[in-house]
């Protein structure tokens, strides 16, 4: 449902982002291993590598999931939905939104990085980038807009405070 602009037209009450993140990020990852299978990159595959990629990947996944897991806590605590297809009813600026603007994802690029180091697959890797662009353009800057016009001068001040992301 749409809400009327103060001109009286109407807009969107959600920042009408062109995928939704944890989908994204999964079917990167899928896609990535679908590509490991029918075009394989040469990889490193002795003992040593595998054990310090699953240490490195695991141990990336856990911080993943750790601020990932502190970012909900905190939406939840503001009582305001996590899910973008809902309309926020309040500005998260505090716990860990007051290190990162976007901790959930943060933890969503770890846990992904973390994934791709663990399985040893290059092309989950390399997709890593292409990931980012559409996340930064599909998702973040028009939550960004959508932010900015909901909270007006409150999320002007934000953003001037946080970074984007670290």
């Amino acid at each position: 449902m749409d809400k009327p602009s103060p001109s009286g037209a109407s807009e969107p009450n959600t920042a009408g982002a062109l995928v939704r993140p944890p989908a994204l990020f999964l079917a990167t990852f899928l896609a990535g291993l679908g590509l490991d299978y029918v075009l394989p990159l040469p990889v490193t595959e002795s003992p040593l590598a595998a054990t310090l990629g699953a240490t490195l990947g695991l141990a990336l996944c856990f911080i993943g999931l750790t601020v990932f897991v502190l970012s909900i806590r905190n939406f939840m605590r503001a009582d305001t939905p996590v899910q973008g297809t809902r309309p926020t009813v309040a500005l998260v600026v505090t716990g860990i939104h007051g290190w990162s603007r976007n901790p959930i994802y943060v933890g969503m690029f770890l846990m992904y990085l973390g994934l791709g180091i663990a399985v040893l697959s290059p092309w989950v890797l390399a997709l890593l980038l292409p990931l980012a662009a559409v996340m930064h353009y599909g998702v973040v800057l028009r939550e960004e807009v959508y932010l900015e016009r909901l909270f007006g001068e409150a999320y002007v001040d934000y953003r001037a405070k946080v970074p984007r992301w670290l």
